[in-house]
Parts: C-alpha cells; structure tokens; sequence
C-alpha cells in the first residue's frame, strides 16, 4: 500500500513537472515572439525616424528653386576639392547643369534635379545625362536630387557608370561626407520594398500625373 502511494504520489509530481515545463516552454516562446515584434517594430520606427529626420534636414532644400539647387550643388563640390566648377544650367546647357573637374582631374558633367520629394527620378533623365557625358567628352556623369530614383533609372545608371546622388546620400554630402565616399556607394541605400513604403508614408507616393509613362512599343 505504502510502496503504491508513493509510485501515485511520485506520478503526479511527474505530471505537475510536465505542466510546468510546458508551460515555461509556451512563456518562453511567447516571450521571443514578443520580443521579436517589438524589436521589429522598433526597427521600422528607425527606419522611418531616419526618413523623417532627413526630410527634416533637407526641408529647406525641397523649397529652393532649381537654380538655387544647382548653385548648392556647385558650392558643395567646389568645398569638396572640385575645380573649374561653373553653374552651366539653363537655356542651351544641353544637359549638364554644372561642369567642373574632380580633385584627381577628370572632367565631371552633373545633371540636378531638384523635385518634390514624392517624384522620382525616371530613365530618361539618366539617358539624358548619359548622352551628356558622350557629347563633352566627360570622365564622370553625376546626377544628384533631392528625391529618389527609380529601379530602372538606377539599374541604367550602373549599367553605365553614371554616379547617382539621392535623398538619403545628399543629406549626409550636405554635411560634410566627402564626394568620392558617395561615388563609391554610387546610388546606394535606397532599399528594398520595405524602404519604399516608409518613403510614401513620409513624403506621399508619386501622384498619377507624376509618374512617368510607361515605354512605347
């Protein structure tokens, strides 16, 4: 009798042990999972913050009118070591905005745009820019905005070696990120899908007569 209640006595104890350890297995796993949401969505609040403190940043920028923008832009390569840079924009400028030489002496032709930041910057002002860098000869075509670019203006843009410049590289070159750091990301850290949905929330998708037309036939 003694030796059966205690095997009784000694099975519920395996079946409290067993609960308990299920139960710390379900706390356990809920506890990542809620920390891996909040870890989640503290990371989109970054992304988002990062987006809004640029835009912040380059309010000033959006309101300049385009020549404004190109003289900001001439000023900023000639602090980076730039020579022979002169404002070229304009009536008959045939696509470049701005000429100069970098500090290693190859020639630059530069293409500004200055929009609103919901507009992208579409293809055909990369093939614009890079008909541009063939008339004059130039070493290196640069194309800066104060907004972002499309996918298919940065896949032509790399496909032929013409430097890009946008929103969240302009920001940082405004304050003091050296010119050959931002030929060297050429265009990079636009991000995925993800980037561009926190780009709409923060600026507002392209409206319907923003958006470019799609190709012809």
């Amino acid at each position: 009798m003694a030796v059966a209640g205690l095997t009784l006595a000694w099975g519920w104890l395996a079946v409290v042990a067993l609960v308990l350890l299920v139960g710390l297995v379900a706390l356990l796993w809920w506890g990542r999972r809620v920390h891996r949401r909040e870890r989640a969505l503290d990371e989109e609040w970054r992304r988002e913050d990062a987006v809004l403190a640029n835009h912040r940043s380059l309010a000033g920028v959006d309101a300049l009118p385009g020549t404004a923008f190109e003289e900001l832009v001439a000023a900023r390569l000639r602090e980076d070591g730039c020579t022979e840079v002169r404002r070229v924009g304009g009536a008959g400028d045939q696509g470049r905005d701005i000429a100069g030489r970098l500090p290693d002496g190859r020639t630059l032709v530069v293409q500004c745009k200055r929009l609103a930041p919901r507009r992208p910057v579409t293809p055909s002002t990369i093939r614009d820019l890079l008909g541009t860098r063939t008339h004059f000869s130039a070493d290196v075509a640069l194309c800066v905005t104060n907004t972002r670019f499309t996918p298919q203006a940065m896949e032509f843009a790399v496909a032929n070696d013409i430097v890009l410049v946008h929103r969240d590289l302009l920001a940082p070159w405004l304050n003091g990120a050296r010119l050959a750091s931002l030929i060297e990301l050429n265009g990079a850290g636009l991000g995925g899908r993800r980037h561009l949905r926190t780009w709409h929330r923060a600026y507002g998708a392209a409206r319907r007569r923003d958006r470019p037309s799609p190709p012809g036939p």
